[in-house]
Formats: C-alpha cells, structure tokens, sequence
C-alpha cells in the first residue's frame, strides 16, 4: 500500500490487458483451440484404424494399432503397407485379438472384470491373442514372475506382451497422423471388382472367416418373405383391457396418423397374460430316461411363464433323444439341448425370455428343478436338477419345479462318471415326456369354451332383433291419396261386425228377461 498505487489505472484498456486478460485473450484462446482440435481427433478403442468404424474381426500390429481382418486383408494385398504409418506390413505379422465381454457387451478384463475406457490401460499378449488389463498381468505376470497367459496357462515373454492403449501416450489413436488418411489411400477402385480379387496368397485360416463373413453378409442380404398380415384381435369380455387403445387421442393430436371417428375401443390383452392370471394350481410331467422315471412338479402357479414354456416344450416333443451333456458330481445334471453341446436350444415362445426369481424358492436340498441360462433373462431350454444344496444359484436362475418321484434315478445318474469336461461317459437320454396335468391347456379349454357360449348367445340376440325389425311389405292398391287402403277388404269386413253386434243385443235381451225380479205383478 503507498500513495501511487492507483498511479497505473487508466480509463482505457491498453495493449497489453486486451491481449492478456480480456476479449484479445478470448478470441486467440478459441483460435488455438480450434487449431488443436483440427490436428487431433481421437479414435476409440474398438475401432478399426482403417476403416474407422466399429470392427468385428480385431488384429493389431506389433505396436498395438487394432485393424478389422475384412479392411486391413485387402489393403495389405493391394499396397503392401501398414496404413498406421506407411511402413512394409505383412499378414502374418498382424496377431488375432481376442476380447472378452460383459454381460452388458462392454469390453472388459476376464480376469479383473474391469470395463474398458478410454483411460485404462490395455495389452495384448502376441502368443494367445488375450487382451487384459496392464494391472492384470504386472500383479499377475511380471511381479510373480509368472510369465503364462492368465486364461490358457500358455508361456511368453515380456517382448510378446503389445500396448493396446496407454493413457499417458495416446498420440497413436490420432486421426490426423494416420498415413492412409494424410495420403488419401483407399480401395474405392477394388470395390467394383470381386471381393476374392486380391485374395489370392492368403493362408487357410483368413479364407476360411472370410468366407464365414460372405456367408453372413449374404445372408443378411437375402430378403426375407413376407409375412401374412395377422388379423387385428377384437375385444371381448375376457380380453378386453379397462383402457383403450389410444388410436382415436393419437389421431387427434398427431397429423402423421390418419383420423379415427369410430367410437373407443378398449385395448386387447395378451392371451398370455389373461391365462396365467387364471392359473391357480401346479402341473405333473414325467421324463422317461433311459436309467428310468423321473417325476417333476412345476410350480406353474408362482412361475407361469417357465412352466408354460417347459409344457409347451415337452407337449411338442422336443426334449425327445436330448441328452444330459452335463454332469458334475454332489452339484446337478444338466439337459434340454438337443445340440447336445450346452450351447443350443429353443424357448417355445422363439426367443429367450425373462427370469422369474420368486424368493420364497431356494437351490435347497435334492431334485430342485431349475433354468440354466447364458446370464440374465436369457433363459430358452435347457434346465438342471440339483445333486445337493447349491444357493448361490438364488437369484441367478429360475426355480420353478421339483423332483417329486425317481430320486433313486437320480442316485444312478449321479454315479455315472465323467471326462475333463463334465461330460458322462455313458449316455443318459430323455426318451419321451408324459404330461399328467397341465393347468395352461385347462384354462385355455374353459376359454375356448366361454367364448364358443358368448357367440351362441350373441347370434341368438341378433336374431330376435331381426325378427323384431322385419316387416311385411304394403301394398299400393291404387295412386293418390289412400293408395295404401285397401277397400275391398273393409266392405267384407263390415257384415260380419254387423252379425256380431246383432248377436250381442240379442243375448242382452234374453238375459235381461230371464234375470230380474219384473214389476211385481205376480204380488
């Protein structure tokens, strides 16, 4: 503090501020960054780095760039470069990356379970082909010193593990320094020509996927037929909803749909839905195996949906001549794959459905009949029965029966022995199913039957109504006024109303005599 320090204000901004600390500062900051943007764009990590698009088929060099087999085969065969950086590249240089997923899809560490991001740090081990995390394998590999992959137990050394992403060098990830980019390198040209052109000095493997890639392409291509267009569901009494469907307040307030002037239609319920409210009891099938008999009962009340899809499955033979592929002593056996390979099956409804975790169910005790999945809401056919308690699996699969009879069965089954991959070595096949009770076809025969009674009774209705709105022609007897009279017809009804009057005052008269006490002159 002292007498000149205000001696430096001005009433004006000088040089010095505007390009330092205010709107001079401002426009060369924006311009600077403008400028970085332009010569840096970020390439994610599961991109191809020559297409730049998602890839499907991951190889990399040995300094980590990731290429797609489909784009890098045929700019390889054409140039004979490597388009990261313009220098000699050959195929069998390029390693086969192998990434392993989550059950939401995102890439991620099969030993550490931790999602890839733009800021992990990732490797590649040349000789597996595995990608882990760097934190897997320097806690795993390189302090432990043991250098063997983490999944297949295969040996390498350190020159064999390849960065895939280092976050504190990103500078391999820039669009801007791609050399096919800087030089305008593509196969536009080739792109007319036969995708096999180039492919001419390739070794078995890549023909053999990129013949597997063809192969989907084309199948994608293909178009599918058309379905038939399935007729609109009316509502009744039993599946109309208490809301409407909406079409007419749709059409109203949107001028992409046309409008709707007939009167609110309640919206239908799915069929589904409707029988498995009804469902109140449980349901009885039998497995016939070649060891002998197994009865189950399905809680078909308490989860409608996985005992339907498993009657609907045995009613159409489908776990006919299926196999148990899977046996693991003092745990369960496993069946329901008619690929006898654990990686098969079916739902009866086409496609997997959701689980239907009931909490007062628990993996307790023997013979607890289960779902096997692939993960959540993914459950299609295939199904196990416990060898002993086993709850870790609450809350992971779909209890929805138990064993009630052939527990002895179960004791054959479990004595069979097994190989290295829990495969038995003697064959337990499921020969037939027997359906004892099946609580969904039940409600389904009694919905049949009410909706075959409530259309008798509406053709009934409408016939009365016909009768009462029918009528009788009328006749013009002539034109003008009256046309319709018939005069004819009146005249012959006029004598016979004169006898009947004649008729009626003689009857007054007898009886006016014959009743009565008269005038007294018998007195």
């Amino acid at each position: 503090m002292g007498k000149k320090q205000h001696q430096k204000d001005k009433l004006y901004l000088t040089c010095t501020e505007w390009s330092t600390l205010y709107g001079g500062r401002t426009a060369l900051q924006s311009l600077l960054d403008a400028t970085a943007d332009q010569q840096f764009r970020r390439l994610p990590l599961d991109h191809c780095s020559l297409s730049l698009q998602p890839f499907t088929h991951p190889y990399c060099n040995t300094k980590g760039v990731i290429y797609d087999l489909q784009n890098i085969v045929p700019f390889v065969q054409k140039f004979g470069i490597d388009p990261y950086d313009g220098s000699k590249l050959e195929m069998k240089s390029l390693v086969k990356l192998l990434f392993h997923q989550s059950n939401d899809g995102h890439n991620h560490c099969p030993v550490l379970y931790k999602i890839f991001t733009q800021n992990s740090h990732i490797v590649a081990i040349r000789t597996t082909g595995n990608v882990f995390s760097y934190e897997a394998v320097e806690e795993l590999n390189l302090k432990a010193k043991h250098m063997k992959d983490l999944l297949t137990d295969q040996p390498f050394t350190k020159k064999d593990i390849i960065v895939l992403q280092d976050p504190k060098d990103i500078s391999k990830f820039n669009v801007c320094d791609f050399y096919h980019i800087k030089h305008q390198l593509s196969l536009e040209d080739d792109e007319e020509k036969d995708a096999s052109f180039n492919l001419r000095n390739i070794n078995n493997e890549t023909r053999d996927t990129l013949k597997e890639l063809s192969e989907l392409e084309a199948k994608k291509e293909k178009k599918e037929p058309k379905e038939p267009k399935k007729e609109a569901v009316k509502a009744d009494k039993l599946n109309a909803a208490h809301y409407s469907t909406g079409a007419v307040a749709a059409s109203f307030t949107s001028t992409a749909m046309d409008p709707i002037w007939s009167k609110l239609e309640p919206a239908v319920l799915d069929e589904d839905l409707i029988t498995y409210s009804k469902v109140k009891k449980k349901g009885y099938v039998r497995l016939i195996t070649n060891l002998g008999n197994i009865n189950l009962e399905l809680y078909c009340d308490q989860t409608p949906k996985t005992c339907h899809n498993f009657l609907k499955l045995c009613k159409n033979d489908y776990y006919v001549n299926n196999i148990f592929h899977r046996l693991i002593k003092n745990f369960m056996i496993q069946s329901g794959d008619p690929t006898g390979t654990g990686k098969g099956g079916e739902s009866a409804f086409g496609q997997p459905f959701a689980d239907e975790i009931k909490p007062q169910f628990s993996h307790e005790g023997r013979g607890v009949l289960s779902m096997a999945n692939s993960g959540p809401n993914t459950n299609k056919s295939q199904f196990f029965i416990t060898f002993r308690s086993c709850k870790h699996l609450d809350k992971k699969h779909t209890i929805f029966g138990r064993v009630v009879g052939g527990l002895e069965v179960l004791d054959k089954m479990e004595r069979i022995k097994t190989n290295d991959k829990d495969r038995p070595l003697e064959e337990i096949k499921i020969i037939r199913t027997s359906i004892f009770v099946d609580p969904f076809q039940e409600i389904e025969d009694q919905m049949k039957q009410q909706r075959e009674d409530m259309r008798k009774e509406e053709q009934e209705m409408k016939d009365k109504e016909a009768m009462k709105s029918k009528k009788t022609e009328m006749k013009a007897h002539r034109t003008g006024i009256g046309s319709f009279i018939d005069l004819n017809a009146l005249k012959r009804s006029k004598p016979a109303e004169d006898e009947r009057e004649a008729s009626v005052v003689k009857k007054t008269k007898t009886s006016a005599v014959v009743g009565g006490f008269g005038n007294f002159s018998n007195w």
